[in-house]
């Protein structure tokens, strides 16, 4: 029988709170732009980094949130660790994505797309 993941604890809300907090950070995202992404108001971002608000996993906002992690994390091992080269990357013109991925994550689909091109790469390499 398949059992589904269940995310329904106080300390599972936080470490992923935090998580996506932090690799928007790593990202080069600012509130503003992390809470266009998840579609949240740029306080509840604000609010994230204090603890003072969790994301609800029945949420889309969840969902998203899980995907910017992942991003992350493949960009991450890309980059070998170099935030700054994550950085430029998020910020410079991609022609195979037709714009910064900064820009791209701002819809759901270019957040997928972005995800699936820098998972490619990495199966690549």
């Amino acid at each position: 029988m398949k059992r589904d993941l269940v995310y329904d604890t106080t300390e599972d809300r936080r470490l992923v709170t935090d998580a996506v907090y932090q690799a928007s950070r790593a990202l080069g995202l600012t509130n503003q732009e992390l809470a266009d992404v998840l579609g949240l108001s740029r306080r509840s971002v604000e609010r994230m980094k204090s603890g003072r608000f969790q994301l609800d996993p029945a949420k889309k906002e969840w969902e998203l949130a899980l995907y910017i992690i992942r991003l992350f994390r493949s960009l991450d091992a890309i980059c070998a660790g170099d935030e700054e080269v994550v950085r430029q990357w998020m910020r410079n013109p991609n022609d195979d994505l037709a714009d910064t991925p900064k820009a791209r994550i701002r819809s759901i689909e270019g957040l997928i797309s972005t995800l699936q091109y820098v998972d490619s790469s990495r199966a690549v390499a």
